[in-house]
């Protein structure tokens, strides 16, 4: 049998040995990613036809691709206000907490640059000046020998350069830059939850103002109420139970506008933190909701987008690639590690002579260390590298799983709200009627007080109902625009705490 000569083995070694340290081909994790949501509404926003492909049970899907360094557009603009396109440019320049994201993001960016260094030589230079007497015996002359002190100026260029034989400083490269895009979709991340909170909390405080000035007119009304109600008391046409009922819707109505200022006062002060401002200090003026004629309409899209648009998804995949890359580093400190270094100089009793011809040094030097024994500690490395990947990888299906969830519940309370505000709009107009006839009874003296009370305490009842569900689908619109991933503008568009990233 013919064997393999050593001269012509060696490239083999070296290949198997490259293969052992290097860190695995990264493979996408599988997930379960429906066809369809199941709570899709009706979109003009539609994929491409070319980049739609249709199954066999006539479902249509398309091949997810990475896009979520895309811009997210100013999606809040299209609910067309003004007061809210200041509020969201106030807390991207103010917030404190997207100011600690865009400070992770540097210092990834920046470690990511410390490991890429490695890639060069590293040059040096070194400059010294000395005055030194030595001993006799130092310098191989009798005991008593006078010797003079002397002085020693030196100037020395040196450089090192660490081979990558076994993939350490590409790993390490690799596993950085990793690194530094999951900081950079955190930060988109952090940035879209700023602006839906901020969009969140200035719907609910125009809803609780709306809320209010509804209460306000129902306390208007049961003081006049109350007023009528004492005349005839005086007048003798009704008893004290009808006063102290109206005494009592008062009293308790008036209680509700007081709890409802506090709801008002907590959300303006979460509001004021998102503006990066003392809670003190920042006053939301009143500004009640009215109807909302128009909500925009979310463009859904397809399940499969989701993987490309949401940042946390974006950030548990970098976070599963920078793991990935560490398996390679752990498994390169099996083998050995090569350095090559050289310097070069001069040394001499005068600065002059530093420079002299004779006075040069140099030296040329390789150095290969590799590991003997050490307890297991590279192999426990490499365990746990591995285990970080299987961490990386069940994080990023449960981001994908979470994200799922989270758009099918805002479609569904979508929908939802938006068959109760239909049967509210027909309950105010019937609660409307029901208390007009209620009051023209009253004062004819035909209805009781009781029916008139309850009549009007309906129709309040219905109109707070309508209020409150008015605030919850902008809520809810604003929820599903941040479980989408952001908003859909066309490519050009950059949102300002992006800019201020990169600055």
């Amino acid at each position: 049998m013919k064997t393999m000569s050593p001269l012509a083995a060696a490239p083999l070694l070296a290949a198997l040995l490259l293969s052992a340290c290097a860190a695995p081909e990264f493979r996408q994790p599988e997930v379960d990613v429906p066809t369809a949501f199941r709570e899709q509404q009706t979109s003009a926003a539609s994929p491409g036809a070319d980049e739609v492909r249709r199954a066999a049970d006539g479902t249509t899907w398309k091949p997810a691709r990475p896009a979520e360094a895309q811009p997210r557009g100013e999606w809040w603009r299209s609910f067309h206000d003004a007061s809210l396109d200041a509020l969201i440019a106030e807390a991207t320049a103010a917030n404190q907490t997207l100011a600690v994201a865009t400070a992770r993001v540097k210092q990834a960016r920046a470690i990511a640059g410390i490991a890429q260094a490695d890639r060069a030589p590293q040059v040096g230079v070194a400059l010294g000046a000395e005055r030194a007497r030595l001993s006799p015996l130092e310098l191989n002359l009798p005991p008593g020998t006078a010797v003079a002190p002397a002085n020693v100026y030196s100037a020395r260029l040196s450089a090192s350069y660490e081979v990558d034989l076994f993939g350490r400083v590409s790993s390490n490269v690799a596993a950085a830059r990793a690194d530094a895009g999951t900081a950079e979709a955190s930060f988109r991340s952090v940035l879209l939850s700023l602006q839906a909170d901020v969009a969140q909390a200035y719907f609910r405080l125009r809803a609780l103002d709306a809320d209010l000035a509804t209460v306000a007119r129902t306390v208007a009304l049961r003081e006049e109420s109350l007023r009528i109600t004492s005349r005839r008391f005086q007048e003798g046409d009704i008893g004290e139970f009808d006063v102290l009922r109206a005494k009592t819707e008062l009293a308790t109505t008036r209680a509700e506008a007081i709890g409802l200022q506090r709801q008002r006062a907590t959300t303006e002060h979460a509001l004021a933190v998102l503006l990066g401002k003392p809670a003190a200090s920042y006053s939301a003026p009143a500004r009640p909701m009215d109807e909302l004629a128009a909500l925009p309409l979310i463009p859904a899209g397809l399940p499969s987008s989701l993987l490309e648009r949401r940042p946390d998804i974006a950030g548990a995949q970098q976070a599963m690639e920078a793991a990935n890359a560490r398996i390679g580093v752990a498994r390169s400190a099996m083998f050995p590690a090569l350095t090559l270094s050289t310097a070069g100089g001069g040394i001499g009793t005068s600065p002059a002579d530093v420079l002299k011809w004779s006075s040069r040094s140099w030296l040329l030097g390789a150095a290969l260390a590799a590991p003997l024994f050490d307890g297991g500690r590279i192999r426990s490395n490499i365990t746990r590298s591995q285990a970080a990947l299987e961490e990386a990888v069940g994080s990023y299906r449960q981001s994908v799983l979470q994200a799922f969830a989270e758009v099918e519940d805002d479609l569904a309370s979508l929908r939802i709200l938006a068959e109760q505000s239909d049967e509210i709009a027909q309950a105010q107009t019937a609660a409307r009627r029901s208390a007009d006839l209620a009051q023209k009874l009253y004062d004819a003296g035909r209805g009781s007080y009781l029916e008139l009370l309850d009549a009007q305490r309906n129709l309040a009842t219905v109109e707070r109902n309508a209020v409150q569900l008015r605030g919850e689908r902008a809520v809810t619109t604003v929820a599903l625009i941040r479980a989408l991933g952001g908003g859909w503008d066309a490519p050009g568009a950059v949102a300002n705490g992006e800019q201020g990233m990169r600055n």
